[in-house]
């Protein structure tokens, strides 16, 4: 798990706050901050991502009768599909985000390995059929979180409405590299701190 403060975080902040500022910055730190995973190697990419579920084990912990959401990895993200596997070996089961509608909170599905999935939203990976749960654990992949666990996302607002439409709050753990860490992400009134951040560190 990794806290951090103001001092020596990356990007460059928006020199005023109103709301068009710090839309434009973020637009301008997604795109730096996904390049800069993208250009990691496979072997580099696969050894952070281990490193990543290494941590995540310690903080679940017990994982038989709970449901866990994970994700399809987009982009250069974390990849915890072995992960995901090695939590239902060990009794959990593993739910995965689906879009449903521009504008709704996401549902979450049961996966399990051999299951049909269809392409989503941004060509994500889905199940293409199964249950829809409310996970006692969500993992969130992010672009770039702040010292106060706020997320940066892909910009669509699809996580957070999700929280805020939960009629039972998971525990929320935001996953990605130590080097998507930032001063501050501008938080908005719509924007939902997690409750933990893990990274490759």
């Amino acid at each position: 798990m990794h806290e951090v403060s103001e001092d020596g975080v990356n990007g460059t902040a928006p020199r005023q706050e109103g709301w068009t500022d710090v839309a434009r910055w973020r637009t301008a730190e997604r795109k730096r901050l996904i390049a800069a995973r993208l250009a990691l190697s496979a072997e580099e990419r696969q050894a952070r991502s281990d490193r990543i579920a290494a941590t995540l084990d310690r903080i679940v912990g017990k994982v038989s009768g709970r449901i866990i959401s994970s994700y399809w990895p987009f982009r250069g993200e974390p990849d915890l599909r072995n992960w995901s596997i090695r939590i239902i070996e060990r009794g959990g089961r593993i739910a995965l985000p689906v879009v449903i509608r521009k504008g709704w909170p996401l549902e979450f599905r049961i996966w399990s390995p051999g299951d049909p999935l269809e392409r989503g939203l941004m060509n994500i990976l889905v199940p293409s059929r199964g249950p829809s749960v409310q996970p006692d654990v969500a993992i969130a992949p992010v672009v770039g979180f702040d010292a106060a666990n706020f997320r940066l996302g892909y910009g669509g607002g699809f996580f957070d409405r999700t929280l805020a439409a939960m009629p039972r709050r998971a525990f929320v753990i935001g996953v990605g590299a130590a080097e998507s860490r930032l001063a501050t992400i501008y938080p908005q009134p719509h924007d939902i701190a997690l409750d933990a951040i893990v990274t490759d560190e």
